[in-house]
């Protein structure tokens, strides 16, 4: 599988922005998706993941109430919604795919896509 990581940019603090990951070459709703991030300097870090079908979401306790993982598997498409940005989410974001369960390390995850650089000025 192919996934394109899109929808990054330079925004304000508090704001919402949405990214969203296509996939091509396979069908979406074979993988575990993921969305990790790597901010400069320090590790690619666990964001979100979603169940093949959607129904079981997991997030880092940084993120979880702010950002939403979900998935449309008819246009083979994963989303992240992220609201109340912080300066703190500055990072590159990857979308990734598991044809198994995933995890919440990226080394659980086998296919990777691009990244798109999200910036969050204060």
């Amino acid at each position: 599988v192919q996934l394109q990581a899109s929808g990054g940019g330079l925004v304000q603090a508090g704001v919402s922005l949405r990214l969203s990951c296509a996939a091509s070459r396979r069908t979406l709703s074979r993988y575990t998706m993921g969305w990790f991030r790597q901010a400069p300097g320090k590790e690619r870090e666990f964001v979100a993941r979603i169940s093949r079908s959607g129904s079981y979401t997991y997030y880092s306790n940084s993120v979880k109430g702010r950002f939403t993982i979900s998935r449309d598997n008819t246009k083979n498409t994963v989303y992240l919604q992220m609201n109340s940005l912080k300066p703190e989410d500055t990072a590159v974001y990857y979308c990734a795919a598991d044809d198994s369960l995933g995890g919440s390390s990226p080394e659980n995850f086998d296919y990777w896509g691009q990244g798109t650089l999200v910036t969050v000025s204060s």
